[in-house]
């Protein structure tokens, strides 16, 4: 029973905002609405973090709109969510968070080929202001590039 998911929910803000040093791919525990809308792709994880609740992963700020078709069991769009991780993985992050002041970013929401959901997440630097003005100098250089070779093909 393979689906042809193309749900793909991309945190863009991220990769600017921080600097990317480590990917784990994290299963998420969700209720029943929540993965259907989650399938219908009516989730945001622009503004989301995850924290530790004692010596759980929680997402933090995650939107999972309303399921239309559900009835009075529905669920709460902004709720923290618990990641599921391996307990070395977790020991890992933990560690790293309370020692080097580190931070966990969502990167990307997607369904696998199972058909689960699962969450593509970072350990991650925040950048300074100078990082983030390079990083606009390089976009800025590379699509004039990109219009000089198009224009130059033409």
């Amino acid at each position: 029973m393979k689906q042809t998911n193309t749900i793909n929910i991309k945190n863009k803000k991220a990769r600017f905002e921080y600097e990317i040093l480590d990917k784990y791919t994290a299963g998420i525990k969700l209720a029943g609405t929540e993965i259907k809308s989650i399938r219908e792709g009516k989730a945001s994880i622009a503004e989301s973090f995850c924290e530790f609740e004692g010596d759980e992963l929680f997402v933090i700020n995650m939107t999972i709109q309303e399921y239309s078709h559900a009835t009075y069991f529905n669920h709460n769009p902004k709720q923290s969510r618990k990641l599921l991780l391996n307990r070395r993985e977790l020991n890992k992050l933990l560690k790293e968070v309370r020692t080097s002041g580190l931070t966990i970013v969502p990167l990307r929401l997607f369904i696998n080929d199972r058909g689960l959901a699962k969450m593509q997440i970072a350990l991650a630097k925040g950048k300074k202001l100078y990082d983030k003005r390079e990083a606009i100098k390089e976009r800025d250089s590379k699509k004039r590039l990109g219009q000089i070779k198009k224009a130059f093909n033409n």
